[in-house]
């Protein structure tokens, strides 16, 4: 499993000003599951993270490794295809997206 995943739901759990609490309600967890997970106690199952990212509003999807650079790039990019000529912009919405 990523070693970012977990920062990353913690991270857009204190963006939605959400505390660990209303977290674990909303997923059907215990509160003490979310703070285990987000403390790095608990190795989670799948099925618990994919619940957190869905309150969260956020989805977990398996990318290849060969592909994570390239995927990491764009996002970075600011969602500019590759190769794209300079000074032309992703459409809003995939850019806006990306960032939530």
């Amino acid at each position: 499993m990523s070693t970012d995943l977990i920062p990353t739901l913690a991270a857009a759990r204190k963006a939605h000003q959400m505390t660990q609490a209303q977290l674990a309600e909303n997923a059907g967890l215990s509160r003490m599951t979310v703070q285990r997970t987000e403390g790095g106690d608990l190795d989670p199952r799948y099925s618990t993270l994919a619940e957190m990212a869905r309150v969260l509003g956020m989805d977990i999807i398996a990318v290849p490794s060969s592909l994570r650079p390239s995927l990491e790039a764009f996002i970075q990019s600011g969602g500019k295809f590759l190769g794209q000529p300079e000074g032309v912009d992703a459409p809003p919405s995939v850019v806006d997206g990306l960032r939530r």
